[in-house]
């Protein structure tokens, strides 16, 4: 019986262990998560990337905004069937975007020569923001919103301020597209500096501390 007792009880140890050492790995995936660079309040992390801009190809980097707003926004891929509505979405709005002093920038895994392709397509009308390519994944990965498993980014969306600095951040289902209305109101909610309460809206009354 000592000798049953013995084997119970280190056989519990080692389940016991195991779960804790699960979990402490579970908590460690979490919290490297959690504290990616890409989180509200933390600056921007910074990138230089090829884009496609008016059908020619440039560098971009996050540096060369600075002084505006920029609306950065990450999609899965090119040629897809949700990405185009969003993007002409945005490019629609671009002029209500501009009058905020602020820039539209999208961002792929894709290669450059398929941004150019696919906007030589037709399938993104005129487009008139740049659409830049993060083939090596480093920019969604340092903004948090790259998917391991499949290599492409999430649908990931940044508002970053005048000074770089993240001011609001969204991550969500490949299958729904985002709301340019939404991420407007949102903006012009923090060019107010001011507390604004629920479903607030430009022009209406903020929070006075």
């Amino acid at each position: 019986m000592k000798y049953l007792a013995l084997i119970i009880t280190v056989v519990l140890g080692i389940s016991i262990s195991g779960a804790a050492g699960a979990a402490a790995n579970s908590n460690s995936t979490t919290a490297s998560l959690a504290t990616t660079g890409s989180e509200v309040g933390s600056h921007a992390p910074p990138f230089t990337l090829d884009a496609v801009e008016n059908l020619e190809f440039r560098k971009i980097s996050l540096s060369d905004y600075r002084g505006k707003w920029v609306v950065l926004f990450f999609y899965p891929g090119d040629f897809t069937f949700v990405c185009p509505t969003e993007i002409k979405g945005f490019n629609k709005a671009l002029g209500e975007f501009k009058a905020a002093n602020t820039e539209i920038l999208a961002a792929s895994v894709d290669s450059k020569f398929s941004h150019l392709a696919w906007i030589k397509s037709g399938a993104l009308d005129k487009l008139d923001f740049p659409l830049l390519s993060d083939l090596s994944k480093q920019a969604a990965r340092a903004y948090g919103v790259l998917d391991e498993e499949t290599s492409y980014a999430r649908r990931g969306l940044f508002i970053i301020d005048p000074n770089g600095v993240i001011q609001y951040r969204i991550v969500h289902s490949d299958k729904v597209g985002r709301s340019v209305e939404e991420t407007l109101r949102v903006l012009k909610a923090l060019q107010t500096e001011e507390l604004c309460p629920i479903n607030w809206k430009p022009g209406e009354k903020t929070i006075k501390r």
